[in-house]
């Protein structure tokens, strides 16, 4: 009975400890998430500048230093003309008047819209000038009239999701081939299709131009769909290694229900691998949606382009212009975020590569 009794008090600095425990991990959550959070915060400003500035007219253009929130000047008609609101203090009571002249040594003449005939020179930087928030949405559809949106926007459609079942198709089949089978050199093999990783694009640019050129397909949207039907070794290898991850024992248990490999792979495997499915195919959604190099080789006439050839093309044509540029620009870069939000569960699986569970 005596032993029981003392129970409670040793196990007190055991509590003691494992609530330290506890309040030491909260602390270090709470300055990781912190931490987290600035690092989020610091990295979003150019996009909210972006936005920003899409809503913005010319003359909010002109500000310096540029607000983050689009200002304009509150202004009066004063004979025809709309000049600036000001905030003005004079003989101890405060009015807005317009400023309709600058003078010299930093002051310029304000008038008070009530009484347009009286004018009053005062020292302009003593004075603040009144401003109200104001959007200009106009020029999402003014921008996307102007480059030729729509068709822009059909071209990278057809070569991002055309080159995408091409990639799934030639990608998978080469993958399993890889995780399933076995034959003599096989990874050697496999060894080589990586090292074709290390290979640049630049280096094969004049072999395959020339090719495509024979093929009469340059200036078209062929060079751009018809190569993702033959597998590339970045996407095979990391469907292979989601592969390997799937027990051998249900391909066994398939083959002897009778199916063929090819069965195995559209009815076991590709269900199986669908986190990983999915996360090629964003990555290659991304390649193919922002890619401006192979398009800028192979299309020359106008109405192939990409959107990225085409926004390139309208931010030399009106660089005085940037908020039609950074409207274009939001528009561009909505889609990849709208897919990766919906599909960030799935694809964050696929990059793990956890497999089958249990």
């Amino acid at each position: 009975m005596t032993e029981s009794l003392k129970t409670p008090s040793n196990i007190k600095p055991a509590r003691r400890r494992f609530t330290g425990i506890q309040t030491q991990t909260l602390i270090l959550k709470s300055v990781t998430t912190l931490f987290l959070a600035a690092g989020a915060g610091i990295i979003m400003i150019p996009f909210l500048y972006l936005l920003s500035t899409s809503v913005k007219d010319r003359d909010q253009l002109r500000q310096s230093p540029p607000p983050l929130i689009p200002m304009a000047a509150n202004t009066v008609n004063i004979n025809g003309q709309d000049e600036p609101l000001y905030e003005v203090t004079m003989d101890g009571k405060t009015s807005q008047m317009a400023l309709i002249k600058f003078r010299p040594a930093g002051k310029a003449w304000f008038v008070d819209p009530a009484n347009p005939d009286q004018t009053h020179e005062l020292v302009i930087a003593d004075h603040k000038e009144l401003r109200h928030v104001e959007f200009h949405f106009e020029n999402y559809p003014e921008a996307l009239k102007q480059m030729k949106f729509n068709q822009l926007l059909m071209n990278t459609l057809l070569v991002t999701f055309l080159g995408m079942a091409g990639m799934l198709f030639s990608c998978s089949l080469v993958a399993y081939g890889f995780s399933r089978f076995r034959a003599p050199w096989l990874n050697m093999l496999f060894l080589l299709l990586l090292s074709t990783i290390m290979l640049p694009s630049q280096v094969r640019l004049i072999p395959t131009y020339v090719l495509f050129n024979k093929l009469g397909w340059v200036d078209t949207l062929m060079p751009l769909i018809i190569p993702q039907f033959f597998a590339n070794a970045y996407d095979v290898f990391l469907l292979r290694q989601f592969f390997m991850t799937i027990p051998l024992e249900l391909d066994e248990a398939a083959k002897i229900d009778g199916a063929s490999p090819l069965q195995t792979l559209m009815y076991i495997i590709i269900p199986q691998a669908r986190p990983a499915l999915v996360s090629v195919a964003i990555f290659h959604f991304l390649y193919a949606w922002n890619d401006f190099y192979e398009p800028l080789i192979y299309l020359h006439s106008p109405d192939h382009w990409t959107l990225a050839v085409g926004l390139q093309t309208f931010n030399a044509l009106y660089a005085v212009n940037t908020n039609y540029i950074m409207a274009a620009s939001a528009v561009m870069i909505l889609p990849p975020i709208i897919l990766y939000f919906f599909a960030q569960k799935i694809f964050t699986q696929g990059v793990v590569f956890t497999g089958i569970k249990g």
